[in-house]
């Protein structure tokens, strides 16, 4: 057994690593953190000691460079990969998070919300991928001390350990297809910090809820959880829902948004004193990406978030499946897609965006008979084995459609959907037409530095026969908006969570 897996079952199944889960990250407390610290009038030596209070570290480890495309008006979406760490490893996360016989293990990342701000910057989408999510972790070196972790299969909170949050981000890649710009990662002593210096986030339950192991207990109706409290109500894992990973994550979604429209109905912070502790704890707590320079980096992306009307943000799980035994979860099949491919193509969850304006025009295409394009097999997923030959029946397909150099590439490439990458944007055209030729959509054609030429994935949605399943978006309603499965929630919903009957007082 190799050590990754080793360590991965060293965590243990979903009862067990209960404790660790739904640790710690809220977007909008660090929205509000962002804010706070343009506005806290200090001097040029302060905001150069709260620069140095950042850790920093390499947005991404994997070889899998994604890019956007821009809208008509040249401007591109904004992806930020929100990351909370269960890391025990201080004095206070300890105290916060128990569990004394994790200290010094490296830390899982359970929780993953990717925030897609819109091109046009008039919506925002919140992604939730849950924690025991069964992924290709691509090979990542740890820039610490150079190891080489090999590519393999975990789950997703394990991605952190293999290198740091560069890792969870070429994961996310790996399996979205969603270009990755930021990330930032918060651990417990951050969220109690800065939950106590916003006064508090209003939540609901349907029922009284006691959670043993998360230590969260509250009455039926509205209470206003502050420090320590509003940590327990984002680790709560079995006194919600049906007790799972999904109930969790829908409570952490409510608690955002709850955030969200206390800020926006008035909420201020105008002691000094709290701005300046504030400031302090939440650059003390942050990771974030060595692209971000400094606080007025995070400023600045503050007030782009906070642009954004509250109806017009949507929060959403991936659409799951549980796996043979129950042990992990995968990605639902086509609805999992569904979303990605909306994220991908700038398209808002909630379904209100109106018909997008047409892109520039790309490169014309060269003739078909003088595209060079390689075909990799792209079919096995974390449940499926490969099937065999795929790559070398649709370069037959291809080659019959009159794209004569065409070839059969031998290295797989396993992935969800259908992609046609091209390298650089005058083979835009060329990619096209590939697409077109064997009925793929337009949004399969995806500009990547990670290829040398055009280069066709066959992917798991496309198992069998010589006709892509698919069909492209047509713009109409029903192909906008996440699925009924991605349980999504509107930012102006005010909403109880439903309390798990099993842990009621």
């Amino acid at each position: 057994m190799s050590s990754r897996e080793n360590r991965e079952d060293g965590t243990g199944g979903p009862e067990r690593r209960a404790g660790r889960g739904g640790r710690v990250l809220r977007w909008t407390a660090l929205s509000l953190s962002m804010l706070i610290l343009g506005t806290a009038g200090a001097g040029y030596l302060y905001y150069e000691h709260l620069n140095g209070n950042l850790t920093k570290k390499p947005l991404t480890l994997g070889d899998n460079q994604l890019k956007h495309r821009q809208n008509a008006e040249g401007h591109t979406p904004l992806n930020i990969l929100l990351l909370g760490s269960d890391s025990r490893n201080s004095e206070r996360n300890l105290e916060l998070g128990g569990s004394r016989d994790d200290v010094g293990r490296e830390p899982l990342a359970d929780v993953q919300m990717l925030l897609h701000l819109s091109a046009d910057r008039d919506s925002i989408s919140v992604l939730s991928v849950p924690r025991d999510t069964k992924v290709t972790i691509p090979e990542c070196a740890d820039p610490e001390d150079d190891t080489v972790h090999p590519q393999s299969t975990g789950k997703i909170n394990s991605s952190l350990q293999y290198g740091g949050p560069g890792c969870t981000v070429a994961t996310w890649m790996e399996l979205t297809g969603i270009p990755v710009d930021h990330f930032m990662m918060i651990d417990f002593a951050g969220v109690v910090d800065m939950a106590d210096a916003v006064g508090g986030v209003p939540v609901c339950v349907d029922a009284n809820v006691h959670d043993s192991r998360s230590g969260l207990r509250l009455e039926k109706g509205e209470t206003t959880v502050r420090g320590e409290q509003a940590l327990q109500w984002l680790r709560t894992r079995h006194g919600f829902g049906d007790g799972t990973d999904i109930g969790r994550t829908r409570a952490q979604h409510m608690y955002m948004n709850s955030m969200v429209r206390r800020l926006k109905a008035g909420t201020k912070l105008t002691d000094p004193g709290k701005l300046r502790s504030l400031a302090e704890a939440a650059t003390e707590a942050l990771t974030v990406d060595d692209g971000i320079e400094g606080v007025k980096d995070l400023y600045d992306l503050g007030n782009e978030l906070k642009q954004v009307p509250t109806e017009r943000i949507t929060m959403v799980t991936m659409p799951w499946e549980y796996s043979d035994g129950g042990s992990y979860v995968v990605p639902k099949p086509g609805d999992a897609e569904k979303v990605f491919s909306l994220i991908r193509d700038d398209i808002a969850l909630d379904g209100k965006d109106e018909p997008k304006k047409e892109e520039k025009t790309s490169a014309p295409a060269a003739p078909a008979g003088e595209i060079p394009v390689r075909v990799r097999n792209g079919t096995r997923t974390v449940t499926l084995g490969p099937v065999n030959g795929r790559a070398g029946t649709i370069t037959e397909e291809l080659r019959r459609l009159g794209f004569d150099r065409a070839a059969t590439d031998p290295e797989e490439a396993p992935q969800a959907d259908t992609t046609v990458s091209y390298p650089s944007e005058d083979l835009h055209g060329d990619a096209l037409a590939v697409a077109k030729a064997l009925g793929l959509p337009e949004r399969s054609a995806r500009q990547s530095a990670g290829v040398e030429q055009v280069t066709l994935v066959i992917g798991a949605d496309w198992r069998e026969g010589n006709a892509y399943p698919g069909r492209p978006r047509s713009g109409e309603d029903d192909e906008r908006g996440a699925p009924e499965s991605a349980d999504a929630l509107n930012g102006d919903e005010e909403k109880c969570m439903n309390v798990n009957p099993a842990h009621t007082w």
